[in-house]
């Protein structure tokens, strides 16, 4: 199992302590189209970060095994959380929600699972330190279903591991296209890791079609939240938006003949330009 490439970055967010996955949501006028879902449940815009656990969880725990029994293959995980683990990111996650539109919304499983069950009683401990923050709990089965039809409602959200890998993909379409998120994995002593949500897609390496924006987005978020220079991150945003109203594309977001599609290159470039300007 060491040797798996997922156990790699298994390993990196441990060897780097990072606890908090932030993959931040935001729609661009001009691209409902590209949108897999109907514009009239954009209303209003979407403005939103999901806040993933990332240092324990299903992912983590152990015993996890994979052995063949007298009836059978027979596959374990284990599901183990702290308290202090979900103190940790529920206060990270708190204090983003302070400095945004002050609402909150925690999404776990606690009408089965233990460990949902401690997330939220944590949670809601957390909560009475942040009385201005507007705090909410769903259940996450009806907070993906909430998340598509009215995501609008949405400010930070936080949720255990294995919820925000899910969440944080499907998430996804309602910003066009996977190629246009941003992340960044937060860590205990400020060595962050900022970069797209994506994989790295060995389908179409080296055709220079992929969209670079969400690590563009990416290095927006580092200068925002690692290196405290707002105003940058604000440029790296207007910068992408100025070329996106253009009608500038590249394939995963083209959806007209009335648009103008570009290479990987000929976007960043474009990006780099008005940067420049």
């Amino acid at each position: 199992m060491a040797d798996r490439a997922d156990q790699s970055l298994i390993r990196l967010r441990q060897e780097l302590a990072v606890y908090a996955n932030l993959r931040k949501f935001s729609s661009y006028a001009g691209l409902e189209d590209a949108s897999a879902v109907k514009a009239d449940r954009m209303d209003g815009g979407i403005d939103f970060i999901i806040v993933r656990e990332l240092s324990s969880g299903a992912y983590y725990g152990r015993p996890k095994f994979m052995e063949k029994t007298p009836r059978g293959r027979r596959a374990v995980d284990t599901i183990e959380y702290f308290d202090f683990q979900v103190e940790r990111l529920a206060r990270y996650g708190f204090e983003l929600a302070r400095h945004r539109r002050c609402k909150l919304t925690s999404m776990s499983k606690w009408n089965v699972l233990e460990t949902s069950r401690l997330w939220r009683d944590v949670v809601e401990e957390v909560a009475k330190d942040y009385p201005d923050v507007d705090t909410r709990h769903e259940i996450i089965d009806a907070g993906a279903m909430n998340l598509i039809l009215r995501p609008s409602e949405y400010d930070v959200i936080i949720m255990p591991n294995m919820f925000g890998d899910i969440l944080g993909d499907e998430a996804a379409v309602l910003a066009g296209s996977i190629g246009m998120v941003p992340s960044a994995e937060i860590s205990l002593d400020s060595t962050s890791l900022y970069e797209p949500i994506h994989g790295s897609a060995n389908d179409i390496e080296g055709r220079d079609i992929a969209n670079p924006l969400g690590m563009i987005l990416s290095a927006s978020m580092l200068l925002r939240y690692s290196l405290n220079c707002p105003e940058g991150a604000d440029n790296i945003d207007q910068a992408v938006e100025t070329v996106i109203s253009n009608g500038y594309r590249t394939a995963d977001i083209w959806s007209s003949e009335d648009q103008k599609k570009v290479s990987t290159t000929e976007m960043g470039d474009l990006v780099a330009e008005i940067l420049a300007a």
